[in-house]
């Protein structure tokens, strides 16, 4: 696993009673390999017809699309609470909090990803309450219970995937796998490993986004489409003399 150098990290804001604060999971151990995955864009919908054609249709162009195409990140992350405890000095506060809780804060953490998120200033405990009101379950955490109140439609969170300077995307936590394989005597799990599949959210989904994700969100997309573009670029410069050589026709 790599350690040294900057750390990856997942971003996203979550509702307290304090307001919405913001969701940091900084990975103590960058994984060593990341799966990254493209599938291609949707062809164009089909005409509706009306009636019968007066002439055969066109044929379908080959190279149209709709759309962009999806891209997916996969990788597992190593958590690790005796590493985090032997590293007090350095990080006094995660320390502590391993020490009581082992790597349990960390996949509380992740695992808060994937929840929808409630009405502003519901607060972590109302996040839960209409998730669960959501499902259908006549349960009550704390307050009305579901049968008492009218659920409205939410949104899981807006996540950032920060892998370096270059690469700032904004994502949907698609899967979360977790592997706990170590416990202290609370029954903590002191070692774990997390296996996600992160989606990247295009313009056209970002539309729907609510709050002020929606304008971080767009950001940070925009960003590292510009850095995809200016990388690609640059390659073009470095091989143009070597590839217009092999091609049967001068340029």
């Amino acid at each position: 696993m790599a350690t040294t150098g900057l750390k990856g990290a997942l971003i996203s804001f979550m509702p307290t009673f304090v307001g919405a604060l913001p969701n940091v999971v900084v990975f103590q151990i960058n994984p060593e390999t990341i799966t990254h995955t493209w599938t291609p864009a949707m062809p164009p919908e089909p005409p509706t017809p009306a009636g019968q054609p007066a002439h055969p249709p066109a044929p379908p162009e080959p190279l149209a699309v709709r759309g962009l195409p999806g891209e997916t990140f996969g990788f597992t992350l190593a958590l690790d609470a005796n590493d985090e405890i032997a590293d007090a000095a350095r990080n006094p506060p995660a320390a502590a909090i391993a020490s009581v809780t082992g790597v349990y804060a960390r996949l509380a953490a992740l695992e808060m990803l994937q929840y929808p998120l409630a009405a502003a200033g519901a607060g972590l405990l109302g996040t839960v309450s209409a998730s669960i009101s959501a499902s259908g379950l006549n349960v009550s955490i704390g307050g009305p219970s579901a049968a008492d109140a009218t659920v409205p439609r939410m949104q899981v969170p807006v996540v950032l995937f920060v892998w370096g300077p270059q690469r700032i995307v904004p994502v949907r936590v698609k899967a979360l796998t977790i592997t706990e394989k170590l416990y202290d005597s609370a029954l903590n799990p002191v070692h774990a490993d997390a296996q996600l599949t992160l989606a990247v959210l295009t313009p056209d989904e970002m539309v729907q986004i609510k709050g002020p994700m929606k304008t971080i969100a767009n950001a940070a997309y925009t960003y590292t489409q510009g850095l995809r573009q200016a990388q690609a670029t640059a390659n073009l410069g470095a091989a143009a003399g070597a590839i217009l050589g092999m091609l049967p026709t001068p340029f």
